[in-house]
């Protein structure tokens, strides 16, 4: 019974907070209130049951599907920087010439320990035009309809750089010393150690990274929410959570903003896996 009673608390904590709401959530999006009459007196609103026609209007939403290609092009933008620098970074740390290590190790991984909503705030007094020191450089609007975006990326990649950059590293460091020295006697540079024999033996720990970040940048929704007061340029839908976050308390539709949620989930779920599937032979040789 020891492993038994040893589960039994990740067990109930999985229930109560995972599978519950999930089941909960997939109750609420195959029902719906119907009015009858004018909906005034006791039995007018009634919950009944409409099979996927929720799932069916979440599908035909264009609201949903533009805030979708806005999240690609954001999260496109988001992976390809965060990650790349989260590489150089972990690269440059692991270097044979690395100057204070340990220093540069808790700058570049400080942000991750800021809250994302905090970090929004920072930013966006920053961005604001009457506040920013970076608008008596540039003179950008960096809140404006066609920046506004990189100016979100830019708080994603702040925040996230350190984590990815500490899994890096840390697989970095598990590789046996003999590797670069036995490479260095044979006349190979620093750049050519990184490429040849760093970067192919960290394949799976970046194959692992990216699909942290497609799942986190598809569920945005801190960023562009913290931002949204300080412009009109982000509307209340910019991003598929956003949409669900509208229906569900502010107009009060829960029955699609659970069969929006579902799809949300459908999506990630596919195109992480996708990605791992496309890359399994190459990172971890499964056919």
């Amino acid at each position: 019974m020891a492993p038994y009673l040893i589960l039994t608390p990740a067990i109930v904590l999985f229930v109560l907070f995972l599978a519950l709401p999930i089941g909960y959530t997939a109750y609420l999006a195959m029902r719906r209130t119907r009015v009858s009459g004018l909906g005034l007196g006791k039995g007018a609103r009634r919950e009944v049951f409409v099979g996927f026609d929720n799932f069916a209007a979440a599908l035909s939403d264009g609201e949903l599907w533009a805030g979708w290609l806005r999240v690609i092009g954001y999260g496109a933008l988001v992976l390809v920087v965060m990650l790349g620098l989260a590489l150089l970074f972990a690269l440059l740390l692991d270097s044979a010439r690395v100057r204070l290590a340990r220093f540069s190790r808790i700058a570049i991984f400080l942000p991750y320990a800021v809250p994302g909503v905090a970090a929004s705030l920072l930013w966006g007094f920053l961005y604001l035009p009457s506040l920013s020191p970076i608008r008596a450089i540039l003179d950008v609007d960096l809140l404006s309809a066609t920046t506004v975006t990189y100016s979100m990326a830019n708080v994603a990649v702040w925040g996230g750089v350190g984590f990815n950059m500490l899994v890096l590293y840390t697989t970095l460091r598990a590789i046996p010393r003999d590797y670069y020295e036995a490479a260095r006697l044979d006349g190979a540079s620093e750049l050519q150690i990184a490429l040849r024999i760093k970067i192919p033996i960290l394949l799976p720990a970046i194959i692992l990274t990216t699909v942290f970040s497609i799942i986190a940048t598809i569920q945005v929704f801190t960023e562009p929410t913290t931002l949204r007061p300080l412009t009109n340029t982000i509307s209340s839908t910019w991003s598929p959570l956003m949409k669900v976050y509208r229906d569900a308390f502010v107009t009060g539709d829960l029955y699609s903003a659970a069969a929006t949620s579902i799809v949300i989930a459908a999506i990630s779920l596919v195109l992480s896996f996708g990605f791992l599937r496309v890359v399994r032979d190459r990172a971890f040789g499964e056919g």
